[in-house]
């Protein structure tokens, strides 16, 4: 995760709002991305579909458009509904510090509780949104790698400058801390969290689990009245599902330059 730095230019406004299709296919133009592939039988692009079905993609990195778009997405749901779930699939390497509690707090302030679930990588401030999730409602799939570390960054400039910024960075960090020690099932102290994000710590699903990031793992989709388990988050279920697991640990990702990373 990153702070933002006071250099860096405005992302220009991005043709589809619900996904980074560009993070995924960098060489995609925008005739690629219109093409049928990305509609529905009615000519609906497939995340305006998702939705419609209260389904929120974050895919690629959280910078600051990426971040609106998610918050503006949030809010619409809960004025269509309040009550009904939201389901967040994250497949995201981290990003800014700033844009990203712009989506936690989001999550946190609408009324409508946010199922996360984790799809290939939650790291950095991906895995801090992904245990942020409903309690009892945070999935990630068999194969999804979770990583947490402490905040990154860097600046130059006078010394004053660099020693207001290092403070800052410091007090992001013990911020994170916090958040990642409220939301693990497993009860730990801040010195505890300090040393388990440390360096890059990556996971696993089963890891995951056992440090409490994640409730439960999905393995497939399972019917309602189907033996075997619960069955993962819908936007018509209010009760929470899965079962929530014990253990401490996570942190956020991103590059340096004149500001912080988590």
């Amino acid at each position: 995760m990153a702070l933002p730095s006071p250099d860096d230019e405005p992302a220009a406004p991005e043709r589809f709002p619900y996904a980074r299709f560009v993070e995924c296919r960098p060489q995609a133009d925008a005739e690629e991305l219109e093409s049928d592939s990305l509609r529905d039988g009615n000519g609906d692009d497939i995340f305006s579909r998702l939705l419609k079905e209260r389904i929120v993609c974050l895919n690629g990195e959280v910078d600051e458009t990426v971040s609106a778009s998610i918050v503006a997405q949030l809010l619409f749901l809960e004025a269509d509904n309040p009550e009904k779930p939201i389901q967040l699939y994250i497949n995201s390497p981290g990003g800014s510090v700033t844009a990203g509690l712009a989506v936690y707090d989001t999550m946190t302030y609408i009324q409508c509780p946010v199922a996360t679930i984790c799809i290939g990588q939650a790291a950095s401030m991906g895995s801090l949104l992904l245990s942020g999730g409903e309690p009892g409602r945070r999935y990630c799939l068999p194969h999804s790698s979770i990583m947490v570390h402490q905040p990154t960054g860097g600046y130059y400039g006078q010394a004053t400058d660099i020693a207001i910024h290092a403070n800052e960075i410091l007090r992001v960090r013990r911020q994170l801390n916090e958040l990642y020690r409220r939301h693990l099932t497993k009860p730990h102290t801040i010195e505890e969290i300090e040393r388990l994000l440390e360096r890059d710590h990556f996971m696993g699903a089963q890891e995951a689990l056992g440090m409490g990031i994640v409730d439960q793992i999905l393995t497939r989709r399972l019917t309602p009245g189907e033996p075997g388990g619960e069955a993962p988050p819908t936007a018509g279920d209010h009760d929470p599902s899965p079962s929530p697991s014990p253990s401490p640990s996570p942190s956020p990702s991103s590059s340096p330059s004149p500001a912080p990373k988590a």
